[in-house]
């Protein structure tokens, strides 16, 4: 084997985040406004959670600092923690073009130095490709590429202990396709250039790397050929395809060890030093029978013995296959695999660890205290401080990895999908939907498992029809139980795909029609469907793939079968039926075939774009809401090595397609579509998400343009539109909601993306939500805004000084009204808490944005509020206004717009009997009351400042003092509340919940008036 070097040099860094790396690509419609002037800037995703941890692929700590730990996920980015795992914080979104981590290096004499590999070593079909080596010099605050773009995955990043300047990377490569920046890299000064010392061949990459701790010149390196193809796993070659590697001066020369380890075929090696003896060092390999596990040398890896080939040590290699040596310790061993093992005598003997949850990937010991460490698994990040008797939580990490995403038709709707590794779907709400007194643990299972997809029943949303891994479910969350019926009832673990009856994939797809919700479609390489929610079935089509036999393969090859229905190929992986026509349903699979049948299942035809190179997986399949015949399609063929997008068009039924991404329209060449959908409302307006973030077009797809955001950059999953939002599901970062997206997106044309004038956009209609409490929660995931009604507008490039908006009902009443305030001020909230009536009252100050292009506005649906001395609570927290019409005027620039507005009664208030003449009643009498406080509050004030007149007779100085200890509450501890304090009471009473306001509430009403009224009657 002869070594090669090559220099390798970053490109031009820049700040890769959501707004920047995105925006700067966009090519459509709008896209010079958008990139130009953030037209856009003015809409916000909200993280509605769950803060449930996703997998975590690499952990890292530095002794400099005890408690500070960061894990990368393998979906959601670089997260760090300065309090033992209690919180953590995302620290690479705006910076890193991928959110797929593969390892952290944090200097372990200066904690400022943090390095990090892109692209997890865990390559399962979902892995997301990395997109190089970032750097900070300030303790993850800011961060730089510097190279190594192309590396795919990178399996270890290391630190010399002697110079931070120089870095080690282990690059896997890519996992789906040959390419040249494999190898071992090694920069001499920081990562401003690089050189390749070690390399094998395009197909072959390094999966570890070790410096000796003692003397970090000895370098030991592992080779691993690695492949991924949509039907199969191949990790390990022959002995010249891997194997380890050694290096006493520094990467400058190389050989290759063989004494004692296995001699045949080898696949991934993981490698494990202890500063506490680096004579002793440890390998776990793959390789075949009892050949494979744990090796030991003891002579600076020279030569290996075999310790124990215990299976739990190895399980599924391609993902886990990772050790980790105790520092003080060189026989305390940890292995990391589906479970969780340590030794202590060398690998002799092994106890099972038990961590929060299982498949383990990584873990970093505290080299002063060894039993302080972090440890990542599929279900987050924990943290012990007790050698892991007890760990830290792993619910407050939003790095969920989500599949799909479907909503139901309650209200608030609630979001549905399979959560990878963590047992069953999920569901989350997407506002809160009640008072709770922990926020983000807001979260519910759904039935069957991790895979989902999980499908509320509409019109009935405690009914989910679920799916496990192809098996099918129906469950109720009143119950709590499933129930569940198998197509076929045939357990395919471990069997190969042309012996099945049914080729159900992992993530088999489940759709229901939108014609009749108890009749659920579910594809294998078939179509089935049933009437009565699953209890009997009907195989309604022929095998609608392309099933090629030489992909109906045993997948887990040279060494470790591995067959869990993730790499079934010829499998149906998208449905679609029509809500304008009936029995007209689209199929889609994961080796390309696109069908459809227009006689609900009796013959099909085959309508697969022409010139779409085979084997994509379809991804998506979206009959138009608006044209018969008309479908889009995403497929996605990254598995195949090729990136780039693949939206179509289907016309006629199939007959006639439209490539709608060509790598020049918009989306990059390089960005994998997942998912499109159109809008319900408005044809040829079409979302798409891709691997990095979300896109839209306004003009049927003739071009696209970036509508990231503040998402960070992560695969985006799947998307909806309901209720006007975009709802969408990542695969690292959990669900996202855009309120109402789309209703400013239909009204969005070239003149409205440059107004020569200020434009008041039409509001989506707004639900008349009940704001529910949250305690000490404000900038913590889940996101739950107050309600509001979304006023959006626009002004002029030139921008405008100020802006009002004025809200009138339709007796022409002014209601309440808002201005622009300084950038400050806007927006700050204050709470206002009476222990003395038990109550809180939250009291917001808005105001009105002046940004050039669109602005946004969520009024709170209240009514003027009363008067306060205190500027910061004036007018306030007035009533909920009542269901209706109302008209917005905004006066910008010397303009007057108008538009209207509709708000209307939760649905759920009138389920319990609450109509609208309920809520008319409430706001009457609320308003009086608030008219009521007004004057009190105003009359207090006035008096308190008659007091300082000079001059003042002592009847007039007795009046006032007696009127004022009429009005105001006493100083001291729970004095008796004054009438100011009894008013207010009165008007909290009302401000909970929609109901008629009661008898007790008008009576009280007119006594506090009279009180009042003789209160001030000697003045």
């Amino acid at each position: 084997m002869t070594t090669k070097r090559s220099t390798h040099r970053p490109s031009a860094r820049k700040k890769a985040g959501p707004r920047s790396w995105l925006a700067t690509l966009g090519a459509g419609l709008l896209a010079a406004t958008v990139t130009e002037a953030a037209f856009f800037d003015a809409l916000e995703y909200r993280n509605v959670g769950p803060t449930r941890g996703g997998r975590v692929t690499t952990v890292a700590g530095t002794v400099v600092e005890p408690g500070t730990f960061y894990l990368g996920a393998s979906g959601g980015g670089v997260w760090k923690s300065t309090d033992y795992g209690e919180s953590w914080d995302n620290v690479s979104d705006g910076y890193f073009a991928s959110p797929s981590i593969g390892d952290i290096a944090v200097s372990q004499s200066d904690a400022n130095i943090v390095y990090v590999g892109t692209g997890s070593d865990g390559l399962r079909s979902n892995v997301i490709r990395g997109r190089g080596v970032y750097r900070s010099r300030d303790g993850g605050r800011g961060w730089e590429l510097v190279g190594l773009e192309d590396s795919g995955h990178i399996g270890a990043v290391e630190i010399d202990p002697r110079n931070n300047n120089v870095v080690w990377v282990a690059a896997i490569g890519q996992a789906f396709a040959p390419n040249d920046e494999r190898g071992v890299f090694r920069s001499r000064d920081g990562g401003d250039s690089w050189e390749k010392v070690l390399e094998v061949s395009s197909e072959t990459g390094f999966s570890d790397l070790e410096l000796l701790p003692n003397n970090p010149d000895i370098v030991l390196a592992t080779a691993w050929k690695a492949r991924r193809t949509p039907w199969s796993i191949m990790s390990g070659g022959s002995q010249e395809e891997g194997g380890l590697y050694k290096s006493t001066d520094g990467g400058e020369s190389w050989r290759r060890i063989s004494e004692g380890l296995p001699t045949g075929l080898i696949g991934k090696i993981d490698l494990a030093v202890s500063a506490a003896d680096s004579s002793v060092v440890y390998a776990l390999v793959e390789a075949p029978g009892d050949e494979g596990g744990l090796y030991r040398s003891e002579d600076q890896g020279e030569t290996f013995r075999h310790v124990s080939s215990k299976g739990y040590l190895r399980t599924r290699p391609f993902y886990y296959a990772n050790i980790e040596a105790d520092p003080t310790d060189a026989d305390t061993v940890y292995s990391l695999a589906t479970r969780y093992y340590r030794t202590r005598d060398g690998g002799e003997s092994w106890e099972q660890m038990k961590p929060p949850h299982g498949d383990n990937h990584d873990m970093w010991i505290n080299p002063n205290d060894p039993d302080l460490f972090i440890q990542g698994n599929d279900g987050g990040a924990n943290v012990t401080r007790n050698g892991g008797e007890t760990w830290s939580t792993q619910f407050n990490q939003p790095t969920t990895e989500v599949y799909t995403i479907n909503v139901d038709d309650q209200y608030p709707y609630w979001m549905y999908a399979g959560q990878q590794d963590n047992s069953s779907t999920i569901g989350v709400p997407s506002r809160l939907p009640t008072t709770v007194q922990n926020v983000a643990r807001l979260l519910v299972e759904s039935g069957g498992c991790e895979t989902g997809p999980a499908v509320p029943k509409p019109g009935d949303p405690d009914t989910i029809y679920s799916s496990c891994k192809g098996r099918f479910g129906v469950y109720n969350k009143h119950t709590g139980t499933e129930r569940h019926y198998y197509i076929g009832a045939a357990n395919m673990y471990g069997q190969n795909p042309r012996d099945l009856r049914y080729r159900f994939q992992r993530v088999a797809p489940v759709h229901v029609s939108p014609h009749d919700p108890d009749t659920v479609y579910m594809g294998s390489q078939f179509l089935h469907r049933t009437k009565d929610s699953g209890v009997t079935w009907e195989t309604i089509s022929p095998d609608l793939t392309a099933f090629e036999p030489d992909k109906q393969v045993i997948s887990g090859s040279p060494i470790t079968r591995d067959i869990t229905g993730e790499e079934y190929y010829s499998t149906l992986y998208s449905i679609g039926e029509s809500a304008r026509e009936a029995g007209v349903i689209w199929t889609g699979s994961n080796d390309g075939p696109v069908f459809v049948t227009r006689d609900n299942g009796a013959s099909w035809t085959d309508v697969t774009p022409r010139g779409m190179p085979k084997g994509g997986r379809v991804d998506s399949v979206e009959p138009s809401l608006h044209r018969d015949g008309v479908a889009y399609v995403a497929i996605h063929r990254y598995l195949m090595g090729d990136w780039k997008p693949y939206v179509y068009r289907a016309e006629d039924y199939g007959r006639r397609w439209t490539l709608l991404t060509d790598g020049r329209n918009g989306i990059p060449a390089d960005h994998p579509v997942r998912v499109v959908r159109e809008d319900p409302e408005k044809a040829g307006l079409l979302y798409a998400g891709t691997e990095y973030g979300v896109w839209i077009s306004l003009d049927d797809g003739a071009s696209w343009t970036p509508f990231q955001q503040n998402l960070p950059v992560t695969p985006v999953t799947d998307l909806r539109i309901v209720r006007d939002d975009l709802a969408l599901s990542t695969m690292g970062r959990g669900f996202w909601v855009l309120d109402k997206a789309a209703a400013t997106l239909r009204q969005m044309d070239d003149e409205a993306a440059t107004p020569a004038e200020a434009q008041l956009l039409a509001p989506a209609e707004a639900i008349r939500y009940q704001k529910h409490q949250i305690r000490n929660h404000e900038g913590l995931v889940p996101d739950y805004p107050g309600p509001a009604l979304v006023v959006d507008y626009l002004l002029p490039e030139a921008g405008t000084e100020s802006v009002m908006l004025e809200i009138y009902n339709a007796a022409g009443e002014l209601v309440n009204a808002y201005r622009s305030l300084p950038a400050d001020g806007a927006g700050d909230a204050v709470i206002e808490e009476d222990m003395g009536m038990n109550s809180v009252t939250y009291i917001e100050k808005q105001g009105l944005t002046t940004q050039a292009g669109l602005n946004r506005f969520r009024w709170d649906m209240r009514a003027r509020g009363a008067w306060h001395e205190d500027e910061d609570r004036r007018y306030g927290s007035g009533p909920l206004l009542p269901p209706g019409s109302y008209e917005l005027r905004l006066s910008a620039g010397g303009v007057e717009k108008t538009t209207q507005a509709t708000i209307v009664v939760d649905p759920r208030s009138a389920d319990i009997g609450v109509g609208a003449d309920d809520i008319a009643a409430q706001y009457a009498l609320s308003i009086q009351i608030r008219d009521l406080l007004d004057a009190a509050r105003r009359m207090a004030a006035d008096l308190e400042e008659e007091l300082d007149v000079e001059g003042l007779g002592s009847d007039r100085e007795s009046a006032i003092n007696a009127a004022l200890d009429a009005l105001n509450t006493a100083p001291g501890t729970y004095m008796p509340p004054g009438l100011i304090a009894q008013i207010s009471y009165l008007y909290r009473m009302l401000d909970h919940a929609d109901q008629a306001p009661g008898g007790e509430a008008a009576a009280r009403y007119a006594e506090l008036q009279g009180l009042y009224e003789s209160a001030i009657a000697e003045l």
